[in-house]
């Protein structure tokens, strides 16, 4: 899954920050259903890491509490992101 086709499908535009508020709160509710019923690992994470980048996802033990691969993941993934987030971009 690519973010700029995620976007898209989601939003209808790859800039979700200028969709209207009303089509940003559908998206966000398709995504949520879609993280639900997704059954593939590698889809499932990435609806995920879409939802934290656009600030609902749940936490990984919620999001991942069948699936202890995934939830190792994600935990990994946080942590990079508060990395760089704090410190800045490796160099």
């Amino acid at each position: 899954m690519e973010l700029d086709q995620l976007l898209g499908h989601y939003f209808g535009d790859h800039d979700p920050d200028t969709a209207p508020a009303d089509v940003q709160a559908r998206a966000k509710e398709r995504i949520a259903i879609d993280f639900g019923i997704e059954r593939d690992p590698a889809r499932r994470f990435a609806l995920w890491t879409l939802m934290d980048a656009l600030d609902f996802a749940p936490v990984p033990a919620e999001a991942f509490d069948k699936q202890p691969a995934l939830r190792a993941a994600a935990e990994r993934y946080l942590d990079a992101a508060y990395r760089i987030e704090r410190y800045g971009e490796p160099g």
